[in-house]
């Protein structure tokens, strides 16, 4: 016999996403939570810094203060909210190193896909890759419920990058999706700055 309880919340397993795998959205309050464990005797800690990118139909950023990191906690219309830098990779102990808390209601009217990229800190002097690191993901949890809804684990040896996409939001129909993208490049943050900046990057 099945007993849902009124008040309960009935318990989501949530979906194991694969590299180019799409799921719909039904809720608009939500965490994306990024993980990482560095290997050990690197030497050096890993400075791992996750990054949000709002961007347009002409794939570009709406604004410079719409990308979200470190630096900018805070989107100017008051969807996203970054949870602060994690400099070592240490604070966590199996749970998310940086996270960005999203309200989908909120967003700019203009921004049509929400970018996550985590990017390595200092990689060239430290001689540090994705390939030293372990158990990399990307994950949504339903704020409401509090519930883990989806998880993108990354399982490829990225022996020479050190910026991942890891995963986008972007909205299609009226209703937003989410992709698990995976796709790696040599490149620190200025890097993706630059890529879906319009204006002129002034150094």
């Amino acid at each position: 016999m099945n007993i849902n309880l009124e008040g309960t919340t009935p318990h989501i397993m949530a979906i194991n996403l694969q590299k180019g795998q799409r799921i719909e959205l039904g809720f608009t309050k939500m965490t994306i939570g990024l993980g990482w464990d560095p290997n050990e005797g690197m030497g050096y800690d890993f400075d791992l810094d996750a990054s949000a990118i709002m961007i347009g139909s002409d794939r570009k950023l709406i604004g410079e203060d719409y990308f979200v990191f470190y630096n900018n906690l805070n989107s100017p219309d008051g969807a996203l909210t970054h949870t602060g830098d994690d400099p070592s990779g240490k604070n966590s102990d199996g749970d998310d190193d940086e996270a960005i808390i999203l309200d989908l209601e909120k967003v700019d009217p203009r921004v049509e896909e929400i970018l996550f990229v985590v990017t390595i800190e200092d990689f060239e002097r430290r001689k540090q890759n994705f390939g030293q690191v372990r158990n990399s993901y990307i994950r949504i949890i339903d704020n409401l419920t509090h519930q883990e809804i989806a998880k993108y684990e990354l399982d490829e040896d990225f022996s020479i990058e050190t910026g991942i996409e890891f995963g986008r939001l972007y909205k299609r129909g009226g209703s937003w999706k989410f992709e698990a993208s995976g796709i790696g490049y040599r490149a620190d943050l200025s890097f993706f700055l630059e890529k879906y900046y319009k204006g002129q990057i002034i150094k």
